[in-house]
């Protein structure tokens, strides 16, 4: 895949808001932005009684809806053992216009990963056990071995997806 960098954390620590914030300043810098939203439940797909829901809800293996400017498509698959950048892997074809994947909720892979925690959480950082961890969002007052962030830093943290991701 392309570049690639995942946003983890615990839910509800603000993974979508912080990715909300960091495209339209990738963008801004010229960037072509895809994004991954991992999930452990079945996607929502189409509204039921439409078409294409139908289609999936009989049992196609791929089913894409394509307008003039829109394509969105939904393709079963098995699911793997283990989350690792190799599911990931699989997805490059649908990215090769961008610049930038930004994978959210992939903690497996050896892929770079920004943490976001907040003050709030009663377990510990994710940093503490999982790899490639590169910085740390959060409103916390404690230490980290990588770069920290705070929520308003995101000029800032681009800089830093800039120099590492990116151009590194």
């Amino acid at each position: 895949m392309n570049r690639l960098i995942a946003v983890i954390g615990y839910s509800d620590s603000g993974k979508t808001t912080l990715i909300e914030s960091l495209i339209p300043e990738l963008k801004r810098r010229g960037y072509r932005i895809g994004t991954v939203k991992h999930s452990h439940h079945p996607p929502e797909f189409d509204k039921k009684g439409k078409d294409s829901r139908r289609h999936y809800d009989a049992g196609a293996d791929t089913v894409m809806i394509y307008a003039d400017n829109i394509l969105a498509m939904i393709k079963h698959r098995k699911p793997s053992q283990t989350e690792t950048s190799v599911g990931l892997k699989e997805l490059a074809k649908y990215f090769e216009d961008v610049d930038l994947v930004i994978v959210e909720g992939f903690k497996g892979g050896d892929f770079p990963k920004i943490e976001v925690y907040r003050a709030a959480e009663e377990a510990s950082p994710l940093y503490l056990s999982v790899d490639s961890v590169i910085a740390v969002v959060t409103d916390a007052d404690i230490p980290v071995p990588v770069r920290r962030f705070g929520f308003d830093a995101i000029p800032k943290l681009v800089d830093m997806i800039e120099q590492t991701v990116l151009k590194g």
